[in-house]
């Protein structure tokens, strides 16, 4: 009978021990278990992100859809030709995209004289990108001349954003 109730005290105290045991972790260790971020594997792909292949907003932050020119000028820089010649490979992946260019310039100066400029400006795009290979047809022009800047304001740093050749695409690719 001694056996027996020591046997079973001695069981008692081994359980109560393992409670103590399983009662130690502290809340921090516990805080740490729960925040464990597992490995990624490399057969793991992330989550598609970015714009939709062949949209205005692909174009604009993959290829560039703004030229810039300088005051009173329609010349296309070595900037603007590099975007442009981005411009051109974008459209030949997308050979069912088609565009419009739209000419602006800034607030000085009289409204015709602005919106020819403009003019000016757009078929300068237009004639580098038909010099690239992209068929005339794809691209239409138009010249808002100073009636939709890019920035509002009045100063030097507005006019230069001002003064460009916007791309817009006019179709969806799949259409």
């Amino acid at each position: 009978m001694l056996k027996k109730v020591m046997g079973r005290g001695v069981a008692l105290v081994a359980l109560a021990t393992l409670a103590a045991c399983a009662s130690t972790n502290t809340s921090d260790e516990m805080a740490d278990a729960e925040t464990v971020v597992p490995e990624r594997s490399s057969s793991m792909t992330p989550a598609t992100q970015g714009p939709a292949p062949g949209s205005q907003a692909d174009l604009e932050q993959n290829v560039g859809a703004r030229v810039h020119f300088g005051y009173n000028q329609y010349n296309l820089t070595n900037e603007a030709q590099g975007i442009l010649r981005r411009q051109a490979a974008w459209l030949k992946e997308y050979p069912n995209a088609r565009i419009r260019l739209e000419g602006n310039a800034d607030e000085r100066g009289t409204r015709e004289y602005n919106l020819a400029l403009g003019a000016r400006r757009a078929n300068a795009a237009k004639a580098y990108l038909v010099a690239l290979g992209i068929d005339d047809s794809r691209v239409t022009v138009v010249s808002y001349g100073k009636e939709r800047p890019v920035d509002p304001r009045s100063t030097p740093e507005a006019w230069a954003m001002n003064r460009n050749s916007t791309t817009v695409l006019r179709t969806t690719v799949g259409s």
